[in-house]
């Protein structure tokens, strides 16, 4: 599903991510874990296109993506939630998730019908969205803005979400399917092979089916 290879990007004459390698296989959670400034964040920058390697490639589903724009790369399936948050404050709560799925729905007739089934999963997922639906995005707390924006992400149906510590300061999260619903209805995979980040800047990976990740304390 997304196939990283050999990856070097960074900032300026700052080279961050040095060869580094991944693989996420469809109905999978990989986790990316390391100190501050181990490049965890450059890492899903350079994979959803907000900055550009300097070489290695970077495939989702099959096609390399490496070097094209952030939405070009959006629009093929891969939903980045950014540490920070960024909702539009001055729209409601709701108003956000839809924009979520505006690339993927009639522009016109028929977009809020059409985008109820995926605001009842985002609304079961995080019931207190479905509480301050109304209220401006830029009012609520920081843990529920980080819920919207993930939720904002999984309206878009994505192949791929890569949220930057997903439920950072989020309580209140129904345990029974929060990370499944980042790949829902994807057949599960073999468990055969491992993922792996190779090269010194992310030190860990956590991979797994979501039933097998709910036992990890």
């Amino acid at each position: 599903m997304l196939v990283v290879r050999n990856l070097h990007a960074g900032y300026g004459l700052s080279e961050v991510l040095v060869g580094t390698s991944l693989e996420v296989k469809p109905g999978t959670v990989v986790a990316l874990i390391g100190a501050n400034g181990a490049g965890k964040t450059t890492t899903m920058r350079a994979v959803s296109g907000l900055i550009t390697p300097s070489r290695g490639e970077v495939l989702l589903d099959g096609q390399p993506v490496h070097g094209l724009s952030a939405f070009r790369i959006a629009r093929l399936g891969l939903a980045h939630s950014p540490e920070g948050r960024q909702v539009f404050g001055p729209l409601s709560a709701e108003d956000n998730l839809l924009l979520g799925a505006y690339r993927r729905l009639p522009r016109f007739l028929g977009f809020r019908a059409r985008a109820a089934q995926d605001l009842a999963r985002v609304y079961q997922l995080f019931p207190k969205l479905e509480e301050r639906r109304l209220q401006l995005a830029g009012t609520l707390s920081g843990g529920e803005q980080q819920m919207l924006a993930i939720g904002r992400a999984l309206m878009a149906r994505p192949k791929v979400h890569a949220p930057r510590r997903a439920f950072h300061g989020v309580l209140g999260v129904r345990r029974s399917g929060n990370a499944a619903a980042f790949r829902e209805g994807v057949p599960p995979p073999s468990r055969e092979g491992a993922c792996s980040v190779d090269g010194y800047m992310v030190n860990v990976i956590v991979e797994g089916q979501t039933e097998e990740l709910h036992t990890i304390h």
